[in-house]
């Protein structure tokens, strides 16, 4: 019976398989791949790294390394690597790391190399360590002095803690999570971001001074940055439409004064160096002026 095309393509793939399969027992290795963990834990507490490759004996041999942009040693030859030489230790095939370090975070592969009946076996499980950071002193920028009906922001922000922390501001103590509203600050007309950290008024009046301060909390903790005291200025519209109008009447005086002079003509007329110079005098002498002298030697 004859068969069809799809039948052969599947006993040609089949075949292929199968010398693949040969192929890897003639070269006496095979490997098996891969079992993923995720290990989470406190920056300064310990960790353990298991190594759950199913088939371990006293004649395999163990490689730790860490995967990121390139690969490092962290266990080889029967020896710890590194600064894991100080602050880790093998229990079995586990690392135990004593003084965990956000720097520690990352992928670890811990690999298991083993002769068998069928040739060199290679088992590989992967352990992903996450580090938890609580925040620091987050920084803040609150301004010390603004005017009423202005758009006035104030900024925190902190860059250590994992995970990212949220951010709370604090009035005078009080803090104004939640509906502006509907709190004790009910003059105030504002909004908070407590992902970006940032707190807007937009418009600020008197009854916002005070002093502020900011928490950045995570899971792990939370720091506060100091206060700082932000003075609200009435602003003064009839002070400085006085001061416009002096100005004005100054200036129109000013020009009034200009115009007067030039009418009068006293920007056209010659000064008195001009008319009284004696440069500008022409001496005349008469014939009978001229006399000799007997110190007039010819």
């Amino acid at each position: 019976m004859a068969r069809s095309p799809q039948g052969l393509l599947m006993l040609l793939l089949l075949h292929y398989l199968i010398v693949a399969l040969d192929y890897h027992k003639a070269n006496g290795f095979s490997a098996s791949k891969d079992h993923r963990q995720e290990v989470t834990v406190i920056e300064f507490q310990e960790a353990i790294l298991a190594c759950k490759t199913p088939k371990k004996t006293t004649s395999s041999r163990l490689e730790w390394k860490k995967v990121g942009q390139g690969v490092s040693l962290v266990y080889y030859q029967q020896a710890l690597q590194g600064d894991f030489k100080d602050r880790a230790e093998m229990i079995d095939f586990n690392i135990r790391i004593k003084n965990v370090t956000r720097s520690d975070a990352g992928e670890y592969r811990c690999e298991v190399s083993a002769p068998t009946e069928q040739g060199q076996n290679l088992q590989e499980d992967k352990v992903m360590l996450e580090v938890l950071v609580a925040p620091a002193v987050p920084a803040c920028e609150v301004p010390t002095s603004v005017m009423t009906g202005s758009v006035v922001e104030l900024r925190c922000q902190d860059k250590e803690g994992n995970p990212a922390p949220e951010y709370i501001w604090f009035k005078d103590g009080t803090s104004l999570l939640g509906n502006p509203k509907g709190g004790t600050h009910n003059n105030s007309s504002y909004t908070m971001n407590t992902k970006s950290g940032i707190l807007q008024f937009n418009m600020i009046s008197k009854m916002d001074s005070g002093e502020y301060y900011c928490e950045a909390r995570n899971s792990v903790g939370h720091r506060r940055c100091p206060g700082k005291r932000m003075q609200v200025d009435v602003l003064n519209i009839s002070g400085i439409i006085a001061t416009v109008v002096v100005v004005a009447f100054v200036i129109s005086v000013c020009g009034l004064g200009t115009c007067y002079a030039q009418r009068k003509g006293y920007f056209s007329k010659e000064t008195s160096f001009q008319k009284g110079s004696p440069a500008s005098k022409v001496t005349t002498m008469s014939e009978n002026d001229f006399k000799h002298t007997k110190s007039f030697i010819i």
